[in-house]
């Protein structure tokens, strides 16, 4: 089977994750358990930027050395793995990972034997928040898009990438799809920015400033590797390419170079530097490009973005700590918008996971082994009599067809939608044939007995294959679905699976 290496973006560690960094965690996850429910051989791979100057700046306010700041900001993103129910296969922890290093030395001079580098010095309007050199036109107000403030003029001697020389490759990549960027609206934003014509960026910054924080560029101590430089390298430097030892090397031939899908799953605001930066690198040293770039839109609360830096940000452990981890995944792969802010309230979280898990599935699950128990010892009757209706044999064939076709457009809606409309078929086959009225026709109505092992046979036969396609979007609600539902023959005695929520 053909081999799937999913990223997130790692976040600066300057503050604690919110619930916007659940979000790409949790699409992520889903990407990786459904190939590898699929049989695919999986990469899942997250972690935290932790060389940014904005780290050193917050370490500084704490009144704490950086290193000791940045590892335990890095522990609380890696501790996420539990509450969230991720199944990352690797954590990379740029800071200290003694992989990482070494693989952006050799990124660095790969490009640099390319003659991609210069150095000169510039003035330029400088955002701390987004660790990036802006154009006075992509100010609107004088204010960084981002975080709503004026930039710093700052004055340096950095090293610079020709950007320029990529631009008609880059454009070719991106117009035929060879790079393909989803949602489309992201992938025609990033096209229009390459079309009006590339300039170099500096890709250093002095030590001094960064109080020596950060890798030093090769040859050259004077300078340490700006911080977009260095944390988009991650993706190859945590597959072993720049360790020069046997087990990087297959890591990086397996998960990077002979991968057929290499997919990138970020936030909106760095579609820049993933799209076009980091295509440009790769293009300079001859490394494979990202065959995806998923983009998800912000989160916001009171229609304002969920950031660390505007104090906003909604604590996504706390959260599942409240209200389940199966809650809060769910809300965020069936309710959040591919495109366009998606407003943030406890009371919407607990909306859907009473609508949809308790008052939905969970019901259809737990009226269905009650009645297998209850009336027929809890053995599942045989297919003998009428299998239920047409329409719900259909959408259980065609469900697993349904959810891949969603996930292979990146569209959790439409997946999570498609595991609805069985459970609503279930529920409405239960509805119509009432087999709680079936079951007190007595043994003596044979019609009504074997109507009613037909019904109980189709509703535990959708509930097992809707308990099978929910594993990648709810693992721990999916688990202990299964386990009610026994091996086929047997079910187990039913217990509620999804709480329903008082809202808050």
């Amino acid at each position: 089977m053909s081999r799937f290496y999913v990223t997130t973006a790692i976040p600066y560690v300057n503050a604690a994750p919110h619930l916007g960094h659940a979000l790409e965690l949790v699409q992520a996850d889903v990407l990786a358990r459904h190939r590898r429910l699929r049989g695919r051989p999986v990469r899942f791979l997250t972690g935290t930027d932790d060389n940014a100057l904005k780290n050193v700046t917050a370490a500084r306010a704490a009144g704490v050395d950086t290193a000791t700041f940045v590892a335990a900001n890095s522990a609380r993103f890696a501790a996420l793995r539990e509450p969230l129910a991720l199944s990352f296969d690797d954590f990379i922890a740029t800071g200290t990972d003694a992989r990482h290093a070494a693989g952006v030395r050799r990124l660095w001079r790969e490009c640099a034997a390319a003659g991609d580098f210069y150095r000169r010095d510039y003035t330029g309007l400088y955002c701390e928040g987004c660790e990036q050199f802006y154009q006075r036109a992509e100010l609107p107000g004088g204010h960084c898009p981002e975080h709503l403030r004026a930039p710093e003029v700052v004055r340096e001697s950095n090293w610079f990438f020709r950007l320029s020389r990529h631009q008609d490759r880059l454009s070719e990549v991106l117009e035929s799809g060879e790079v393909r960027i989803e949602p489309a609206a992201r992938r025609n934003e990033v096209l229009a920015f390459v079309r009006a014509g590339l300039t170099d960026f500096s890709v250093s910054r002095p030590a001094r400033r960064a109080a020596g924080w950060g890798i030093e560029v090769p040859g050259d101590p004077e300078q340490v590797v700006y911080v977009w430089w260095d944390a988009l390298a991650n993706y190859v430097t945590a597959l072993g390419y720049g360790t020069g030892d046997g087990t990087g090397d297959q890591a990086y031939q397996r998960w990077w170079s002979g991968s057929a899908d290499r997919v990138h799953v970020i936030g909106k605001g760095i579609v820049r530097f993933h799209a076009v930066y980091w295509l440009a690198l790769l293009l300079s040293a001859g490394l494979p490009l990202p065959t995806t770039i998923l983009v998800h839109d912000y989160l916001t609360a009171g229609g304002v973005k969920l950031s660390k830096s505007l104090g906003n940000t909604v604590d996504p452990a706390a959260l599942a700590a409240r209200y389940g981890t199966d809650a809060l995944r769910w809300w965020l792969l069936r309710e959040v918008a591919p495109v366009g802010g998606t407003d943030f309230t406890a009371g919407r979280l607990v909306h859907s996971a009473n609508r949809d898990l308790a008052n939905a599935l969970g019901n259809l699950a737990h009226r269905t082994l009650t009645l297998v128990h209850r009336h027929r010892g809890g053995q599942v009757p045989p297919p003998s009599g009428p299998a239920g209706d047409e329409r719900l044999t259909a959408a259980c064939a065609g469900l697993p067809a349904r959810i891949d076709r969603a996930l292979d457009a990146f569209d959790f809606r439409a997946a999570t939608g498609a595991l609805c409309d069985v459970v609503d078929d279930a529920n409405r086959l239960a509805d119509a044939e009432q087999p709680w009225h079936l079951a007190r026709a007595g043994s003596g109505d044979r019609a009504a007995a074997t109507r009613l092992d037909g019904v109980l046979s189709a509703l535990v036969h959708a509930c097992r294959v809707v308990a099978a396609e929910l594993q990648p979007f709810l693992p721990g609600g999916a688990g202990r679905l299964r386990r009610q539902l026994g091996d086929g023959t047997h079910t187990g005695r039913p217990e509620p699976v999804f709480p329903r929520w008082e809202q808050p």
